[in-house]
């Protein structure tokens, strides 16, 4: 079984800062590309940032400077680092990997979604 598991979540006051992580676990034959995602109440999931497994990074405007997303192809994990954080980041955050299994073919995972809550 190929799964991805969020942690790092929580509430924070406007301007702090939390740190998400997402470690894929299970038997991974190769991962490309993850990403974080965020969903608005009746909207579609949006892209926040991406990662290839080279290292390039791509971000949405609205987090672009604040956010960083990072990985650690080791421990199959990638991160997002989450500064000078706004009550209009108050989502539930998805992340999000494109895996093969070694039983298997390539396809896009999901985390279960770990929510954070920025208050005034």
């Amino acid at each position: 079984q190929v799964q991805l598991v969020e942690s790092g979540g929580g509430l924070v006051q406007a301007g702090g800062s939390l740190r998400l992580s997402c470690a894929a676990s299970g038997s991974i034959l190769s991962i490309n590309d993850m990403g974080w995602y965020r969903q608005p109440p009746g909207k579609q999931r949006e892209l926040v940032a991406t990662i290839t497994s080279g290292g390039d990074t791509n971000y949405a405007d609205s987090v672009k400077d604040r956010f960083t997303i990072s990985r650690d192809n080791a421990k199959n994990t990638v991160y997002l680092q989450m500064n000078s954080l706004k009550p209009e980041d108050t989502y539930v955050y998805y992340c999000n990997a494109y895996m093969r299994p070694y039983f298997g073919s390539w396809e896009y995972y999901w985390g279960q979604g770990t929510q954070v809550t920025v208050s005034i």
